[in-house]
């Protein structure tokens, strides 16, 4: 039987865009691989791209059944998806600091937000409530005025941020505009989505689109 072509998620065997799926391929060893960038050769099968749904096709013994051969599957799969995937986030924000592309800073990294030119932003683990609170109001009066829904995310340390980006207390940062930026926010929200998405964020943007509507009934 080929391989799935229309990537069908083993979990759920529902279709999605690759964007949405990992691909995982039998490596040498006969051992499951993860397949990030959906170029490994061989027979390959696809799961839904968070750790709730990888850790399901590793208890049901699915990738066996899909891959149709016998596969040795490393306990740690899970945790080594999520290596994999955090190692290629902080990796394009590397080439992202190196094109220019990346505000340091929380100054910085508000105005970027208020002129609209910054795709996302990072907050350290260790950063204070106060200072995502304020960068927080500025992507809220940018939408508010028209301008884009700038996310902010949450998955790296200090130290992590750091070494990627080139400086030291690197608290808030924010993803400007361009290749090497938008490379750097796919694999974050890849990042992202995989640990569970960003719940506060879509929430907040929740709100201000009901804000919005509201608004507009009144008028």
């Amino acid at each position: 039987m080929p391989e799935m072509n229309d990537r069908t998620c083993i979990v759920t065997r529902r279709p999605a865009e690759p964007d949405e799926l990992i691909r995982f391929v039998v490596g040498p060893d006969r051992a499951v691989v993860p397949d990030l960038k959906r170029n490994l050769p061989g027979r390959g099968c696809w799961v839904t791209g968070d750790r709730e749904h990888v850790d399901k096709a590793v208890k049901k013994g699915l990738f066996a059944r899909s891959l149709k051969t016998e596969v040795s599957v490393p306990a740690d799969l899970g945790d080594m998806v999520d290596r994999l995937l955090a190692r290629s986030a902080l990796g394009a924000l590397g080439l992202a600091r190196k094109a220019g592309v990346v505000a340091l800073g929380a100054t910085k990294v508000e105005a970027s937000v208020r002129n609209g030119t910054a795709l996302l932003v990072l907050h350290a683990a260790e950063a204070s409530k106060d200072g995502q609170r304020k960068i927080a109001q500025a992507r809220r009066a940018t939408v508010h005025a028209g301008g884009p829904e700038i996310m902010a995310y949450k998955l790296f340390s200090e130290q992590e941020l750091g070494l990627a980006l080139g400086g030291t207390n690197v608290i808030h940062a924010a993803v400007l505009a361009g290749d090497a930026g938008r490379a750097a926010e796919k694999r974050t929200v890849a990042l992202d989505r995989y640990r569970g998405g960003s719940p506060d964020e879509l929430a907040m943007f929740a709100a201000i689109a009901d804000g919005n509507v509201a608004a507009e009934d009144m008028e």
